[in-house]
């Protein structure tokens, strides 16, 4: 018996060594240890090679995996700017598309830099059959030096959208999809094989709107004629020595030379911002921001599996939870709500609304701060909002609804499978099975989606302070750059997360002198707290979801695949109206 007490328990103990140990050793190793102590003429060093999430992870998994967020990293240069242990930025830029909204923000934190005499270089190892935005995100940077043997492609700019109309013929599968009203493309995705005329109309002009935008800050920064300037581009490429010619772009080098060149600008170090540590401010007026990305959905969030973490989720229930504190937080004078979203779920887009209107109530000014997109759910969350601030590449609008369901009963006979079904009730019962709608069924669900359309508009009507019949003229389903949205009055200003930030200061009562403190929360887990968080979420299939998206990524690409993904997502959603935009491919 003594023996196999201790056969047991010496198995017991490899065990845990094993399961617990281990990991919670690898763990650790990943999550910081304290702040890490300030340095003096620091260069702050930024890549903006690798896609981040737009705000801090809202669960402990993600949040211990996650890189440093975007809000995040404006937060930090703009803190620079004002720090004197800080000389300067220098900047890996991206090589392919990086999104022209976050460009625009990138641009505005790197001029608020130099306007404090910090200076910035930009390093990049060519632009390849790029839009304008990982060139827009760098054009204001005192020097760009580009990496010899590199190309400079900046033609133009173009939209996609993954359609599965075709594949879906094939299988027979039926998109029993009604939608509010024709530029409401969402539904186009599953029954288009292409772009339906006002789809293309809409994807066009916000195309015209942010390449031209795009120029106009291009060719303040570069001293350049915009004309000029754009003949130019669209012209490209341009091997590295012809683009330093045409004044593209200022040095030829390598980027371990351009660092070398910060360096000795400041006569300092090279510091990560993921590990710079601003000095502590405190200014009279106190904003929290808060907000959420991502699809809009019930719940509190949180991967689902293993394969989806750092996934963002715009969860209602934890969305909710956090403004309800806010508005109960007697020392918080305004709130900035950032809205990174395509939308989602109409229901927990009405929650979040919900939650923006009791804020309001406690006497708290809400300024919503948009990210690169916040459309359809992201638009309602945020119509009723103080002020609306978006950037001019921001993608908004597309006020609108759809529902319905993706009849698979023929597709399911066609490999011997019949669904058939017996039931009672009204004519209405079974509206969700694997048959296409009858037209009893149809009137009744068009009659659903008019009432939530009906309620998403008259909500954009009171909080924008529109007449209803106007804002059913430019809603439609539509989306519109945030340009354009501000000449349609969608939105109050234009401007990045600081001028938000700024907005809310004001509604609050504070004057500039006053200063500002802004609170953010992220999340600071411990590694017992990820991994009972792993041990809890781990799903069986996890390995099979990550081994389809590998296969597409090879195939498709890593942003066709998330885009596509995603689509596949919203077909799986319980039948309920819909207030989605498909992912945009900005290339």
């Amino acid at each position: 018996m003594r023996t196999f007490l201790l056969t047991f328990l010496g198995g017991l103990a490899a065990l845990i060594v094993f399961f617990v140990l281990i990991p919670l050793v690898l763990i650790m190793s990943f999550l910081p240890s304290g702040d890490p102590p300030r340095a003096h003429n620091a260069v702050l060093e930024l890549d903006l090679r690798n896609a981040s999430p737009d705000q801090p992870a809202s669960d402990p998994i993600s949040a211990a995996f996650s890189d440093t967020s975007f809000v995040e990293v404006l937060l930090r240069l703009n803190a620079a700017a004002n720090d004197p242990d800080v000389k300067g930025v220098f900047v890996r830029a991206a090589e392919m598309d990086m999104g022209s909204s976050r460009a625009e923000e990138l641009r505005a934190a790197f001029l608020r830099l130099r306007a404090k005499d910090k200076f910035v270089i930009a390093h990049t190892q060519g632009f390849l059959a790029s839009g304008p935005s990982a060139y827009r995100a760098i054009s204001a940077a005192n020097e760009i030096w580009m990496q010899p043997g590199t190309s400079f492609e900046t033609p133009g700019i173009r939209f996609e959208t993954m359609f599965l109309g075709g594949a879906l013929e094939k299988l027979k599968v039926d998109p029993e999809i009604e939608a509010f009203y024709e530029f409401k493309n969402a539904p186009d995705v599953y029954k288009r094989q292409s772009y339906s005329e006002p789809h293309a109309r809409a994807m066009t002009e916000l195309a015209e709107s942010v390449w031209r935008h795009s120029i106009a800050d291009i060719a303040v920064d570069r001293k350049m004629d915009p004309a000029a300037l754009r003949a130019l581009l669209e012209a490209s490429p341009y091997q590295a020595p012809r683009a330093v010619e045409l004044k593209l772009v200022d040095k030829l080098g390598y980027p371990e030379e351009a660092a070398a060149e910060a360096r000795k600008l400041a006569n300092g170090d090279l510091i990560e911002i993921a590990h710079y540590s601003p000095r502590p401010h405190r200014g009279k007026a106190v904003i929290a921001v808060v907000g959420g990305e991502g699809d809009i959905v019930t719940g509190r969030g949180g991967p689902p599996s293993i394969t989806s973490i750092g996934t963002p989720m715009f969860a209602s229930d934890r969305v909710a939870a956090e403004l309800d504190a806010i508005a109960q937080d007697k020392s918080i004078n305004a709130v900035v709500f950032r809205v990174d979203s395509g939308g989602g779920s109409a229901t927990a887009s009405d929650q979040i609304w919900s939650a923006v209107k009791r804020v309001q109530s406690s006497g708290k000014k809400v300024v919503v701060s948009m990210g690169s997109m916040a459309a359809s759910g992201g638009y309602y969350v945020a119509a009723s909002a103080d002020s609306i601030v978006a950037n001019r590449s921001t993608i908004t609008g597309s006020i609108g609804v759809f529902g319905g369901k993706i009849a698979i009963g023929d597709a399911l006979r066609n490999f011997g499978v019949n669904p058939a079904s017996v039931g009672v009730g009204g004519p209405y019962a079974g509206a969700y099975s694997a048959e296409k709608f009858t037209a009893v069924q149809r009137t009744k669900l068009l009659e659903s989606l008019q009432a939530t359309y009906d309620r998403f508009t008259g909500i954009v009507a009171e909080g924008r302070n529109l007449p209803l019949q106007k804002v059913q003229e430019i809603a439609r389903g539509r989306i519109w750059s945030g340009e354009d949205a501000l000449a349609n009055g969608l939105i109050n200003k234009t401007g990045d997360l600081m001028v938000a930030i700024d907005e809310a200061r004001q509604l609050a009562g504070f004057k500039e002198a006053d200063g500002v403190d802004v609170r953010i929360q992220v999340q600071n887990v411990t590694p017992f707290q990820v991994l009972t968080s792993i041990m809890t979420q781990a799903k069986v299939g996890g390995s099979a979801d990550s081994q389809l998206a590998t296969a597409l990524a090879a195939t498709l690409g890593q942003e066709r695949t998330q885009a596509l993904l995603s689509q596949l997502a919203q077909m799986g959603e319980p039948p309920s109206a819909r207030a989605w935009l498909p992912p945009v491919i900005e290339h």
